[in-house]
């Protein structure tokens, strides 16, 4: 009697199995995954904590830290070696501490990392993908690589703001608030791209107007206005390619520092999510 039940019933209870199976979801990315997408691409931590030779970075020396990185008549910044490295790196780190490094701006030691280290939008990289920058900085290879300390003739502040409570990413869904995410906390196009104001980029007033100064082996590069009235000679075609390859239409090569061989490896869908968000700042 039993067995004719379950025959009887058997039809509902394969459909039952069929949809449970159906309606797992296929497994998460890994933090360590979500580190190398970050960064590789738009994160691009490598673009300043990477030595450079005339025929771009050094083979075998992937953020062993750049000595000097940046040099103007304020401060002379070099980037730490943030390799595993025990001695000269971060491998006696916590995972805290070197979230707290980038979040807040702070050593183990309670000093203060100074500029040009964007801490006011490093502040909001969410805690899953701060804790996927740390996998991948835990996966790459230990190099011995001693970096002097930055000097800065101004004081340093003491935080650059209270202590960094839980920060979630917007939806990937949500175009526009993702595309501000990736050019915002995780990539900081958009420091890079606005005008210096007396206590730095000014991004309240003239956000993507461009006008930021670089000066380096190159020369001087000056950072272009990424609002609506500076890419409307732009399609989105066209404008992706700049990010992606550093070149302009007619073929000419786009100067430095931007980490265009990094933004070649975003993924359309946010490479689509940054341009709409672009799109839709104030015109400058």
């Amino acid at each position: 009697m039993i067995i004719a039940e379950l025959r009887k019933h058997m039809p509902l209870l394969v459909g039952l199995v069929t949809a449970t199976l159906q309606v797992v979801p296929v497994s998460a990315e890994t933090l360590l995954e979500r580190g190398s997408y970050l960064m590789q691409s738009i994160a691009a931590c490598g673009n300043c904590h990477t030595p450079k030779g005339p025929k771009g970075e050094l083979a075998g020396m992937e953020l062993a830290g750049m000595a000097p990185m940046e040099v103007n008549p304020n401060f002379t910044a070099n980037a730490s070696n943030i390799t595993p490295d025990k001695e000269t790196g971060i491998g006696n780190w916590t995972d805290q501490q070197i979230i707290d490094s980038i979040r807040e701006g702070k050593r183990p030691d309670g000093s203060i990392i100074g500029p040009p280290m964007p801490f006011g939008l490093y502040r909001g990289i969410s805690d899953r993908d701060v804790k996927a920058i740390v996998a991948y900085l835990r996966s790459v290879k230990p190099v011995k690589n001693v970096i002097p300390k930055s000097s800065y003739k101004f004081p340093l502040p003491p935080a650059y703001g209270p202590p960094v409570g839980k920060v979630i990413a917007p939806d990937q869904k949500d175009q526009l608030a993702y595309g501000a995410y990736l050019a915002g906390p995780v990539g900081h196009c958009i420091e890079c791209h606005s005008p210096m104001g007396k206590k730095g980029p000014d991004t309240k007033n003239q956000l993507g107007a461009g006008g930021f100064e670089f000066r380096g082996p190159w020369g001087v590069s000056v950072s272009s206005n990424i609002t609506p009235n500076g890419l409307k000679q732009y399609s989105d075609d066209v404008l992706k390619k700049l990010i992606t390859t550093g070149k302009r239409a007619d073929g000419s090569r786009m100067l430095p520092p931007m980490g265009y061989h990094y933004y070649a490896n975003i993924k359309p869908k946010d490479l689509d999510a940054i341009v709409a968000y672009l799109r839709s700042l104030p015109p400058k």
